[in-house]
């Protein structure tokens, strides 16, 4: 299964929920249009079955984070395995991708955009170059903008956007030197995702 390279709003729309894809740079750009306009369709769903549900809560968790359906899985079997609540377990394994602490941090404006800066390799950590969008953070963990890449518009746009502190007390940022520290691994609470992890869990567990 390729990426999707559609519409964004399209799959805010089907979700029933924005989604986060496109960026806040622009006031224009602030949200997706959820409900359809006039000559789209009924906007009255039918009556959805526990099965029809519970993919669409799948659906909407995967496609917040941009994973696609095999490495989706993946981490489902990896939450499964750890202690503790899986569909917690799951969360903190997507929360905790480079791709969304860089958006988290605010050197994005959305995850996608993120993604590609990391494959670009315009992130260290812990002093070292990583490319890979899906590279897990730890607890303890430094994240900052090369230097070369701390004049790139689409960094200093989005960074702008940012008024006083992040409010996710699992991470730190340093505007001035572009730099965030991974303080912890965020807890559920901590988590800025309006998803029903219980539901994905109970599909995979079928």
């Amino acid at each position: 299964m390729a990426r999707y390279l559609g519409p964004k709003c399209k799959l805010s729309r089907r979700e029933g929920t924005d989604l986060f894809l496109k960026s806040r740079a622009r006031p224009i750009e602030t949200k997706c249009q959820i409900d359809k306009t006039p000559g789209m369709g009924s906007t009255r769903p039918g009556r959805m079955s526990d099965y029809a549900l519970q993919l669409r809560e799948k659906q909407k968790l995967r496609r917040i984070y941009g994973v696609l359906e095999r490495q989706f899985r993946k981490y489902y079997k990896e939450a499964a395995r750890q202690k503790g609540s899986t569909g917690e377990n799951l969360l903190q394994i997507l929360e905790c991708r480079l791709d969304n602490v860089v958006y988290r941090m605010g050197f994005a404006s959305t995850r996608p955009a993120a993604r590609q800066m990391v494959n670009h390799g315009h992130f260290l950590v812990n002093n070292r170059k990583v490319n890979i969008a899906s590279f897990s953070v730890k607890a303890g963990d430094v994240i900052q903008v090369r230097d070369r890449s701390k004049k790139m518009d689409a960094i200093l746009d989005s960074m702008k956007r940012i008024k006083g502190d992040l409010d996710l007390p699992w991470l730190e940022l340093d505007k001035a030197k572009m730099t965030g520290n991974v303080i912890a691994i965020p807890e559920r609470e901590d988590m800025q995702v309006l998803v029903n992890e219980q539901l994905v869990v109970e599909l995979y567990s079928k």
